[in-house]
């Protein structure tokens, strides 16, 4: 069996990947360009994943492919129905990265909230130390106790922010598409009017792209604060950018991109020197801990597959 890694360097350096050898020959491509993906398919049994996209034209030579080994929740990057048609099974990985994606979301909404980098550069500029007083309380800021924090996806990571939420002191809302008696649950334009913190951690799908649009986020309390952990395209990033601009939203915080990387022509170029504003390299999902659990849990659904079971399979319809 041949296994074929086609961008091993979005894992990180730091993780052993000669396991999967296991299974048979093992050939490890940091990266892997669209025009490369026909040659480096051709022969393999299985790919693993995680950026790279697989779709007709790509995997147009894989002619030997049986599994696609997705390291992520997200799957968007593949044309599962084409998959399904030709016999390609298709694996994500489930629950992986729920507490590294908590603690990213929490972290950046704390600093958001705290303006906590204002203050550690205004102590780090000198300017604390050559000051009169002992403190300063500005920027203002407030506490999280009785603000009304929104979640939008309420997943295994949408729960565990919730659990976070809730122990300041937060009143939790949440959407998502079914019914969920832990949790207050209400429509998306309630949740986008009533957050005084809105986080996001929906999967991209026909009907959440671009559901935070324009018109909806421009319903969200003056000085809230909006911060996006699930994937750009939620989003629409113009007019995050603009209600960004026009004091609008209090901080926003994200960590995904409509396109990855983005672009110098892209909106949120013209937020870099805010300092209400935090932008993280889609690296949310990739403590260390989590990345090795994605490895396991990969080696798991190869070895499932081989032995005929079904395990965290996508595309069964």
């Amino acid at each position: 069996m041949n296994i074929v890694i086609l961008d091993a360097a979005t894992l990180g350096d730091d993780l052993d990947l000669s396991f999967f050898s296991h299974f048979g020959h093992l050939t490890v491509h940091q990266t892997t360009a669209k025009e490369e993906m026909r040659e480096r398919t051709k022969e393999a049994d299985v790919i693993i994943l995680n950026k790279v996209k697989c779709n007709a034209e790509t995997l147009a030579s894989a002619e030997k492919l049986k599994l696609i080994c997705v390291a992520a929740t997200g799957y968007d990057n593949i044309d599962v129905a084409y998959c399904r048609e030709k016999g390609i099974a298709v694996c994500n990985v489930v629950g992986y990265s729920t507490d590294s994606v908590a603690a990213v979301t929490v972290s950046t909404v704390l600093s958001l909230v705290t303006h906590l980098s204002e203050y550690d550069a205004y102590t780090k500029s000198g300017a604390y130390s050559s000051g009169p007083f002992a403190n300063a309380v500005s920027p203002v800021y407030h506490e999280l106790n009785g603000k009304t924090w929104g979640i939008y996806g309420y997943g295994n990571i949408g729960r565990r922010v919730g659990a976070v939420a809730s122990a300041f002191g937060c009143r939790v809302l949440a959407c998502k598409r079914t019914a969920d008696e832990s949790v207050c649950c209400v429509s998306l334009d309630e949740l986008v009017e009533s957050s005084d913190i809105l986080t996001v951690h929906t999967p991209l799908t026909e009907d959440t792209r671009g559901s935070l649009n324009a018109e909806r986020l421009s319903r969200m309390k003056k000085g809230s604060i909006l911060v996006n952990a699930a994937r750009g395209a939620v989003l629409d990033e113009a007019a995050v950018t603009e209600l960004v601009l026009s004091g609008h939203l209090g901080g926003f915080g994200t960590d995904v991109y409509t396109s990855e990387p983005f672009s110098a022509e892209h909106p949120y170029s013209r937020l870099f020197d805010r300092k209400n504003v935090i932008l993280t390299p889609h690296m949310a999902w990739g403590a260390k801990e989590a990345r090795e659990r994605c490895m396991r849990e990969i080696f798991k659904n190869i070895e499932a597959y081989v032995g005929g079971e079904k395990r965290n399979r996508v595309d069964l319809a």
